[in-house]
C-alpha cells in the first residue's frame, strides 16, 4: 500500500447540474464514516490506497444557508 502525505489526499466533490447524483470521492477517514455511518451510503469504488468513492441523490443535500440576522427587538427578547 502506497503512503501518502497529507496535501496528496484529497476530497473531490462533483455536482454536474445535468446529473440527479453527486459523486464524492475522498480519502479523509472522517469524511468516510460520515457518508457511510450517518449517511448509511456505500463506497462505489475503493482504489486499494483509502480513497473511495461515493455516488449521493443530490435531493439529500442541502446547500449553505446564509446566517439569520436578528433585529434588536429579537436579540433583547432572547437574552
Amino acid at each position: 500500500m502506497k503512503v501518502f502525505f497529507g496535501y496528496e489526499k484529497e476530497t473531490v466533490i462533483t455536482w454536474n447540474e445535468a446529473e440527479a447524483t453527486a459523486h464524492i470521492f475522498t480519502y479523509s477517514r472522517s469524511w468516510q464514516r460520515h457518508l457511510e455511518g450517518k449517511l448509511g451510503l456505500h463506497p462505489e469504488t475503493d482504489n486499494g490506497c483509502g480513497g473511495k468513492e461515493y455516488q449521493l441523490d443530490k435531493r439529500l443535500m442541502r446547500l449553505p444557508q446564509p446566517k439569520r440576522r436578528l433585529s434588536e427587538a429579537t436579540k433583547q427578547w432572547f437574552s
